[in-house]
């Protein structure tokens, strides 16, 4: 395996990792509505899916049809979703959806 692969698999991880456990250990009662750090939790869901399309688009970035096309459809279902619902679990869900479909259908 290559060690810079590796290296940004575990950077993304770990990014991921805190943007899921920090909120929850956040004292939120506190916040100020509006607040700088309101603002900053309300988009740790957007950020940890940022972080994890890298993580997987990285090893995707080839000439290859078959390699790059999943990826783009899936990314394609992401922005449609969340620019529709507005919803990052739904956005989430589809782009997992059409990349699945897209990869089995190519077999």
């Amino acid at each position: 395996m290559n060690l810079e692969l590796l290296a940004v698999a575990v950077m993304a991880g770990a990014a991921n990792w805190a943007f899921r456990v920090l909120p929850t250990r956040a004292r939120t009662d506190r916040l100020q509505p509006g607040g700088l750090l309101e603002r900053f939790l309300s988009a740790t869901g957007p950020a940890a899916i940022a972080t994890l399309f890298v993580a997987a688009i990285l090893p995707s970035l080839a000439v290859e049809v078959s390699r790059l096309l999943p990826v783009l459809v899936g990314t394609a279902a992401v922005i449609a979703v969340y620019l529709s619902r507005r919803s990052v679990v739904l956005a989430t869900l589809a782009g997992a959806l059409a990349h699945g479909l897209v990869v089995w259908a190519l077999g």
